[in-house]
């Protein structure tokens, strides 16, 4: 396959209500929707890093200018016989994963197309029925969170995950466990969080949470290691884990308990799927995450779901969840209660609306 023609768009979408997290208030979603024209077939990738660099270095706009000065030259022209080549096409570029994911995942969509296979299949997943989760911001008040958690709860979603920053406290925790003493729930507190904050930490031991996702620094894996040791519950890292090899060290250390995957942190699907198998291999369950994205960015984390060690609810989200009306088609839905079904169709199976591509463009480029 000849790389023929890039197409770049910066695009944003207005979201249904803030996304309040420990690093700040999202009221849009920025995306970078990627195109790859091949003669036997057109990819579409997209990642979605923050409007500014604040889950981790990468933001959209500074993605976009990647996108076209540095990885699209790479690419154009250049024969891909599988998506295993582009790490080559990449050699030496440091960081910029999400970035690069975008292009990645681009070509497993087009090389799925031609083999005319599903991608979650393509990749040896077994299970199209996903099991996936409720995500439920900081809200106002721990009244409207115990709100928010019971029409999770009757929308059928097995488990809650709860955003965790410096305005929320145990009792909060601690009142909504008393309200639902089952339910499988945890925090996610996106590297908020020092060890100055043991006695907080301390203080969530006793709520019999699944988990506590990224308490510490973006890029921390020592402090994480100290603060498993000192927990009976599981840390499960995301924003640390960047490669394969982040991933080797934290088990190595014993940094955490879980592993949260997100094909665009990693730099794409190839490198998600080492970090799926090494996991396994060390007996480490994951997860898969997201990032707000639309369909087609959404749809690399559906097939990476689908294989066997994804062992808890997953951070992929019908499409009506976050906006009113997506940019991709056709839209993600609950095929049952809690559960969202891979596609059937050749390639990742989704694509975007063109008309609210350009609608939503804030900057796009054309590489030929």
């Amino acid at each position: 396959m000849i790389v023929r023609e890039i197409n770049l768009y910066h695009v944003q979408m207005p979201m249904l209500e803030p996304w309040v997290t420990a690093y700040g208030s999202q009221d849009m979603i920025e995306s970078l929707f990627v195109n790859l024209k091949f003669d036997e077939a057109q990819g579409w990738g997209e990642c979605a890093p923050a409007p500014l660099p604040l889950y981790n270095t990468e933001y959209t706009k500074g993605a976009f200018h990647v996108a076209h000065d540095v990885l699209a030259p790479r690419l154009i022209g250049r024969t891909i016989s599988s998506p295993d080549n582009i790490a080559g096409l990449f050699e030496g570029l440091k960081g910029h994963e999400f970035t690069k994911s975008a292009f990645e995942t681009a070509v497993w969509d087009a090389y799925a197309k031609t083999l005319e296979e599903p991608l979650w299949s393509l990749i040896g997943g077994t299970n199209p029925s996903i099991m996936v989760g409720a995500d439920i911001p900081v809200l106002a008040s721990t009244d409207a969170l115990i709100d928010r958690i019971a029409e999770a709860i009757d929308q059928g979603f097995p488990r809650v995950k709860l955003k965790f920053n410096r305005q929320c406290t145990p009792d909060m925790i601690e009142k909504v466990r008393n309200t639902y003493p089952d339910l499988v729930m945890h925090i996610d507190c996106n590297s908020g969080f020092t060890l100055d904050d043991m006695d907080m930490f301390q203080r969530l031991d006793h709520f019999n949470l699944k988990m506590i996702e990224q308490p510490l620094a973006y890029d921390d894996l020592i402090d994480h290691a100290e603060l498993q040791k000192a927990l009976q519950t599981p840390i499960c890292l995301d924003e640390s884990i960047t490669s394969a090899q982040r991933a080797a060290k934290a088990i190595q250390i014993k940094a955490c308990q879980w592993i949260n995957i997100k094909t665009s942190r990693v730099g794409g699907l190839t490198n998600a799927i080492a970090i799926h198998d090494l996991c396994q291999q060390n007996d480490v369950p994951v997860w898969v995450g997201g990032m707000l994205e639309s369909a087609v960015g959404q749809a690399p984390s559906m097939a990476l779901a689908t294989k066997d060690n994804v062992g808890y609810p997953c951070d992929i989200f019908p499409s009506s969840r976050f906006f009113e009306d997506d940019f991709s088609a056709p839209d993600i839905t609950l095929s049952q209660n809690g559960r969202i079904t891979a596609p059937d169709r050749p390639g990742c199976g989704f694509s975007p609306k063109m008309d609210k591509l350009h609608k939503h463009s804030v900057a796009t480029a054309r590489i030929a």
